[in-house]
């Protein structure tokens, strides 16, 4: 099976699990090869170069997909829009479309350079697209949700034991990306209470009014 990571902290507790769940040592290593940013990603599936990742909502529309995505119930802190002229993400799927359906204008940021921005950059003038849309809407925003072209019953047997289970981070894993971004460990731990995983009947409705309100924006165009 071939997985696409995409190394944002906001997956960091589904990574851990999964190569502690996998027995095949060729499968953890393509893993940690074929690491990239959600954009590119999107791509790669499409163009079936890889069996399973986590796909940005909007690239995710008639794709064979499990009740596991990247939830955000209020604000997120790492989908930020500056306030200003329109500049995409080009890591950026869903969030550029977002931000579109949002009537929002600004340079968007997304992942862990967002919340390096959150929490060491002296402008705070910005908004948090999560936040935004549920404040909008109330209800929570899925920004994407795992997709797979194979390997459904594997995969469907993961994400069950991912939801069923607690996923704790060794503290040397911490420190690792805790120096790789600048955010201390205990922010890394607060941000990732902001993120849940599990796409139920409420997540499903939310993701169901993005798609509509997103038909006619191409997020090939927004990105």
């Amino acid at each position: 099976m071939i997985f696409a990571k995409i190394d944002y902290i906001n997956l960091l507790p589904f990574y851990i699990f999964i190569k502690k769940n996998l027995k095949s040592s060729r499968v953890k290593a393509i893993i940690n090869y074929k690491k990239s940013y959600p954009s590119l990603i999107n791509k790669q599936f499409k163009r079936r170069q890889i069996d399973a990742a986590f796909i940005s909502s909007v690239a995710s529309r008639g794709e064979k997909s499990l009740d596991l995505g990247i939830v955000a119930k209020d604000q997120v802190l790492s989908v930020l829009l500056i306030p200003g002229e329109y500049e995409k993400d080009i890591e950026s799927s869903t969030s550029n479309v977002l931000a579109k359906v949002l009537n929002l204008e600004g340079k968007i940021i997304i992942g862990d350079k967002a919340l390096i921005h959150y929490y060491k950059s002296e402008n705070k003038e910005f908004i948090d697209l999560a936040q935004a849309w549920t404040q909008k809407y109330n209800m929570p925003f899925v920004f994407a949700r795992l997709c797979y072209n194979s390997h459904e019953k594997q995969l469907k047997n993961l994400s069950k034991k991912f939801i069923q289970n607690k996923v704790k981070i060794p503290q040397y894993i911490l420190k690792k990306y805790s120096q790789r971004s600048g955010i201390s460990t205990s922010n890394i731990l607060r941000y990732l209470e902001r993120i849940d995983y599990k796409i139920s009947i409420k997540e499903k409705k939310s993701l169901k009014l993005f798609l509509k309100l997103s038909k006619n924006i191409s997020y090939k165009e927004a990105k």
